[in-house]
C-alpha cells in the first residue's frame, strides 16, 4: 500500500494501490480540470484545510450508492412535503448552500473541517461551469402570499458529472431539512 504525491501533471494512481481507507494520493491542486479528472474515476479531495498544506485524494474501492428509483421515502417525510412548509428549489443559490455546509452546527471552527475557503472556491467553479448542483430548502414565511422573505434552512450540494451525481454535503438548521433536500 502506498501513498503517491501528485504534481502540476494531471493524472491519478490506481485506487487499488492505495491505503485501506481510501486515500491514493497528496497534493496537486484543486482546480477543476484535475477535479473533473478525479469524480470521473472515482476519486474525491478529502482533507482538513487547518491541518493539510495539500489536498488528500481518497477512493475507497467499497462505496455507497443511492438509484432514485430505489429510495424510499417515508410517510412522515411524504406528510411533511404535503403541509408545503417548505419550498425546494434547484441551482438557485449555490453560494449560500455550500457557505451553509461548511458552518452549520459551528462546523467550520471543527478541528477537523475540510469545506475551507480553497475547496469552496473549487466547487464554486465546478457550479460556474455547469458541473456542480445544490438543492436548496427555504423556509416559507406564516403569511406567504409569493413574496414573503423566505429563509434558507437546509440543502446539498455535489457535482454532477456524466449520468452521476456526487453528494458532498449537506447542513440541516431545522429538523429534516436536510432529508427533504435529498428527497427532492
Amino acid at each position: 500500500m502506498a501513498v503517491y504525491q501528485l504534481d502540476e501533471e494531471l493524472w491519478f494512481p490506481s485506487p487499488y494501490y492505495g491505503e485501506r481507507n481510501g486515500l491514493v494520493a497528496v497534493g496537486g491542486d484543486l482546480s477543476a480540470e484535475r477535479l473533473l479528472l478525479a469524480y470521473s474515476n472515482g476519486f474525491f479531495p478529502w482533507f482538513s484545510f487547518r491541518g493539510k498544506k495539500q489536498p488528500h485524494w481518497y477512493c475507497p474501492l467499497d462505496r455507497f450508492v443511492l438509484f432514485p428509483n430505489e429510495v424510499h421515502v417515508s410517510h412522515s417525510m411524504k406528510q411533511l412535503l404535503k403541509q408545503e412548509k417548505y419550498a425546494l428549489t434547484f441551482n438557485e443559490d449555490f453560494s449560500s448552500v455550500i457557505s451553509g455546509c461548511a458552518t452549520a452546527g459551528h462546523r467550520y471552527e471543527e478541528r477537523g473541517a475540510w469545506l475551507g475557503t480553497d475547496m469552496i472556491s473549487a466547487y464554486t467553479a465546478l457550479y460556474h461551469q455547469g458541473y456542480a448542483a445544490s438543492v436548496e430548502v427555504w423556509e416559507r414565511p406564516l403569511a406567504d402570499n409569493g413574496a414573503g422573505d423566505r429563509r434558507l434552512v437546509g440543502g446539498l450540494y455535489g457535482v454532477a458529472l456524466h449520468r452521476a451525481f456526487f453528494g458532498e454535503s449537506m447542513f440541516s438548521l431545522v429538523p429534516n431539512a436536510s432529508k427533504l433536500a435529498l428527497t427532492f
